[in-house]
């Protein structure tokens, strides 16, 4: 019966609750939940990610100058005035163990999640700095409920916020979350935001494009696919840095330490 109910609010929703576009960022869609339904779908994942065994999750007990870190840079962000949902959202860090992943991902709701690997394929703080606010701008902007509302369909996202969802499925969709994928739009707007979010740090504010050009400068053609494969990355190193310099921003690396300690320190602590 309770399945049968939430088929039948479906129209509903569609005609109260969303039916409205992001008129700032073309290509974002319509949104058909709202901002308590971000935080609420987040905080089940995140739970799910958490206790299920299948992501090796640093503890933040046992390597406080890690997340000491990386909450620094987060906060350095979110204190930029630039970030929408700024205090809506959780925005909680966490580290993953896994050297071999170059990952990082954003629930709803702002749950950030960055694989060792990746941090230790990135040569400064900066380039850090700009694959967060790359990933914090998919949370903050919805792009990543639009993408799981595309990816999975209305009605399971609602039976996941209801927690009416058949045994397994929030397993399934955690797992899925490690490589969502964004349209060509989102990805455009993610590397825009990360550089509008960093113009007021003390980073390099085109510190994405970073990533972007190691991975030329080593052939590689295409991203992992957490940023996807288009656009390419050649395309973004300079897209990025144009967007840089139409705002003024700092374009070098202005912050080589947070809180004292320099990038290669932090990236030995893993």
């Amino acid at each position: 019966m309770k399945k049968i109910f939430l088929v039948m609010l479906l129209p509903l929703m569609l005609a109260t609750n969303g039916c409205k576009k992001d008129k700032e960022n073309p290509g974002t869609g319509v949104f058909l939940f709202s901002l308590e339904d971000d935080k609420a779908l987040g905080a089940k994942v995140d739970t799910e990610i958490k206790t299920s065994g299948e992501f090796n999750i640093l503890d933040r007990a046992s390597n406080v100058e890690a997340y000491a870190y990386m909450d620094a840079m987060r906060d350095e962000i979110l204190n930029s005035g630039t970030v929408k949902f700024k205090d809506e959202f959780e925005w909680q860090l966490n580290i993953i163990d896994n050297d071999s992943t170059l990952n990082a991902f954003c629930t709803p709701g702002g749950y950030i999640y960055f694989y060792t690997g990746l941090i230790k394929y990135l040569e400064n703080s900066s380039s850090l700095a700009g694959v967060l606010g790359h990933e914090m701008a998919h949370a903050d902007r919805r792009h990543s409920m639009a993408s799981m509302q595309e990816q999975f369909g209305l009605s399971l996202i609602v039976q996941l916020i209801s927690g009416d969802e058949d045994p397994g499925m929030l397993t399934q969709v955690a797992a899925a979350l490690t490589s969502l994928s964004f349209s060509r739009a989102h990805e455009k707007q993610a590397d825009k935001y990360s550089v509008q979010y960093l113009c007021a740090t003390d980073f390099d504010a085109a510190g994405a494009a970073n990533f972007f050009q190691k991975l030329l400068d080593s052939g590689s053609q295409s991203p992992p696919a957490f940023l996807s494969t288009h656009p390419s990355p050649a395309s973004r190193v300079q897209e990025i840095h144009d967007e840089a310099n139409s705002k003024t921003c700092a374009t070098n690396e202005v912050n080589p330490s947070v809180n004292g300690m320099e990038y290669d320190a932090f990236k030995n602590l893993f």
